[in-house]
């Protein structure tokens, strides 16, 4: 006899996974349906009977000690084709009953938060709907102190099996009893307010602490505050995801908030102190004499708060300057005089170069 690990093509102390792809891979090259050659049908024998035996504990601790793996000849293997189809699509499904008892759904909403209450954090209650365990059995959802009892079809094994014949001869077949859709017991006494689920759909409230930091995508983990499992199992977790709404004028660029003003031309030219509104309440903004258009001011500590780390970011403030417009005739006869005390050139321009990488990275910034 062929040495097993080598038909599959894996080591000795190949996992279990490892076993099952290496399988799945050559059952698909050498599968009679693929490939009808008669040699060819006798190489998917052998690697499914390699496969029977290695992908069993116990069959396989027997070969590795110096027996065939099934206590006799292959002849006796008595495989399952449930077994072969698993390892073939990807099965693995759990034999036996399965539990009533079973952990519940993660769950996940969505929460919006003004700029704030991302900066400085805050607290919420959050009103959802879910599966809770049900009071009135307790999540058995057995009704009247009962239990369920072994079912008569299957006689608690959860599975039913039958014999079929295909093209690797007689096989037997297991399927999930439809008489107890698989749990192996039934409940003859469900219980009225649950019908036998173990849970109920209920609103609660939930308290929730935002840090400070957060944006839109962040998502906060909730341990065991999403749905209960049926059954009254383990709940799930809740996901709040971050959703943050714009600020009327102020805008965030990670941990930086960015505000615009617009100042009078005297202003900007003579200089003057401005009072703004920020999350931290009016802040005074030095304008210096001579400021231009387009130039920023930095408010250090005014943005904000890092999720990671200490401190808060910037507010870079953007000062436009405004030219005054419908000049009445006093007005424009003081402009005039004062271009004419400064010597300027009404119809004279200034053509910017490549070197003046001050406008020209203005202007890259404007068209991204």
């Amino acid at each position: 006899m062929a040495d097993l690990y080598e038909t599959l093509g894996v080591d000795r102390d190949a996992s279990f996974d490892d076993i099952k792809k290496a399988y799945r891979k050559l059952a698909r090259n050498y599968h009679p349906d693929v490939n009808p050659d008669p040699k060819v049908s006798d190489k998917f024998k052998e690697i499914t009977a390699a496969y029977e035996i290695l992908s069993d504990p116990d069959k396989r601790q027997n070969y590795d000690i110096g027996g065939n793996g099934f206590g006799g000849g292959f002849s006796n293997a008595g495989f399952g084709f449930g077994d072969i189809m698993d390892a073939f699509f990807g099965g693995g499904q759990q034999r036996g009953p399965r539990p009533r008892n079973r952990p519940g759904q993660d769950a996940l909403i969505k929460v919006e938060v003004d700029l704030y209450e991302a900066t400085f954090g805050c607290e919420r209650d959050l009103n959802v709907e879910t599966a809770v365990a049900c009071d009135k059995c307790g999540g058995s959802g057995c009704a009247n102190n009962s239990r369920p009892r072994t079912c008569d079809i299957c006689k608690g094994r959860g599975e039913t099996q039958q014999v079929a014949r295909s093209i690797l001869g007689q096989v037997m077949t297991s399927r999930p009893c439809a008489s107890c859709q698989g749990f192996g017991s039934v409940i003859s006494d469900p219980c009225g307010e649950c019908a036998g689920d173990g849970r109920v759909r209920s609103r609660k409230s939930i308290p929730i602490k935002i840090p400070a930091g957060v944006e839109t995508g962040n998502r906060i983990q909730l341990s065991g505050q999403g749905e209960v499992g049926p059954g009254g199992g383990a709940a799930g977790d809740l996901y709040v995801e971050i959703v943050e709404t714009p600020h009327e004028f102020l805008v965030r660029d990670g941990n930086n908030l960015h505000i615009s003003i617009g100042i009078p031309m005297t202003s900007a030219a003579l200089g003057t102190k401005v009072e703004i509104e920020t999350l931290d309440g009016m802040q005074s903004v030095q304008i210096i004499e001579g400021l231009q258009s387009g130039s920023t001011v930095l408010l250090k500590g005014l943005g904000v708060t890092k999720l990671r780390g200490s401190g808060r970011g910037d507010l870079i403030v953007h000062v436009e300057v405004t030219t005054p417009g419908k000049l009445n005739k006093d007005q424009s006869d003081l402009l005039k005089k004062f271009a004419e005390l400064r010597n300027d050139q009404p119809n004279k321009v200034v053509i910017h170069t490549n070197e003046d990488q001050g406008f020209f990275s203005k202007v890259r910034n404007a068209f991204r």
